[in-house]
């Protein structure tokens, strides 16, 4: 039997993450196999699996904060917003010399804390029941709605010209929902002078961090984190006795305990160190809101 657990994974180019999925599916034996947010196949990096019960997880890990390291070609624009599209506009070459790095930097400057950004049209947001981007690949003209989303770090660490285009090497920190693809269009167009991604890196995700991530060719034989090991990196923890534990899998309350909870959300472990779900406060009591499937014997 299939051991639920938290699979990290460092996503090389040209796959998509379903292609990801599919892989952990046959290596794992498994059909219930999820991820924690979609990566473009242009793009590389982490990506969490869900494996059995974990998936149940997925939920409390999607809409974590994340990081990304990407390259930003100021001097193009293109119809998908990075590499992976046709070149709709290219500037004037004293337009873009005329873009030095101040002018980078207080471009950047104005894309940074909490901003309004219309993401990219060809993304995986549904319009009307479809992915937006199968609408663009339909020849649909498709306009989203801009979304309050924060960019807490946004940090230039190279600059150079390159082909007559002006790249730009940076570092992100940002709030789910993002689109980096969506700050390189918005610099490009404040510089008058277009812009898109070239290369797109995602390092980090919650308390998740690329660096311990296996790769696509080393699933067979891997070792997923536990649940416990799992939630750990998302919330805070609440340890229960075993009578807690096993009111709170029976979906009762524990009255007049929700004066322990540090956090709207909090992991419930129990003295075995397994997780038995995720629990909220309801009034003055602690209450499931969700449950891990019992291990089976």
């Amino acid at each position: 039997m299939v051991s639920p657990g938290i699979l990290l994974v460092d996503k090389p180019g040209g796959l998509t993450s379903h292609d990801v999925v599919a892989r952990t599916r046959r290596a794992f034996g498994t059909r219930k196999v999820g991820h924690a947010g979609t990566l473009d196949p242009m793009a590389t990096g982490l990506l969490v699996i869900g494996i059995e019960g974990a998936t149940r997880l997925l939920t409390y890990i999607v809409g974590a904060d994340k990081t990304y390291t990407a390259t930003i070609r100021l001097g193009q624009a293109t119809t998908t917003d990075d590499a992976e599209g046709d070149v709709v506009a290219t500037a004037e070459a004293g337009a873009l010399a005329d873009v030095d790095a101040d002018a980078v930097l207080a471009g950047i400057r104005d894309l940074t804390g909490a901003i309004s950004q219309v993401p990219s049209a060809v993304s995986a947001i549904k319009v009307d029941g479809r992915r937006a981007y199968d609408r663009v690949r339909a020849g649909e003209s498709v306009e989203l709605a801009a979304r309050a989303v924060t960019v807490s770090r946004f940090d230039v660490l190279a600059q150079r010209r390159d082909d007559g285009m002006l790249d730009v090497d940076v570092v992100v920190d940002c709030s789910s929902g993002t689109y980096i693809r969506a700050l390189a269009r918005d610099l490009g167009g404040a510089l008058g002078v277009g812009g898109h991604l070239t290369a797109l890196r995602r390092t980090r995700v919650g308390g998740f961090d690329v660096e311990d991530a296996i790769g696509v060719d080393e699933l067979a034989g891997a070792v997923a984190l536990t649940p416990a090991e799992a939630v750990r990196r998302v919330m805070p923890v609440l340890d229960v006795s075993a009578e807690e534990a096993r009111d709170l899998r029976h979906g009762k309350r524990l009255p007049g305990e929700a004066g322990r909870l540090t956090s709207s959300e909090v992991a419930a472990i129990d003295p075995d160190g397994e997780l038995v779900g995720v629990v909220e406060a309801r009034g003055k009591d602690i209450k499931s809101a969700m449950n891990m499937p019992e291990a089976q014997s």
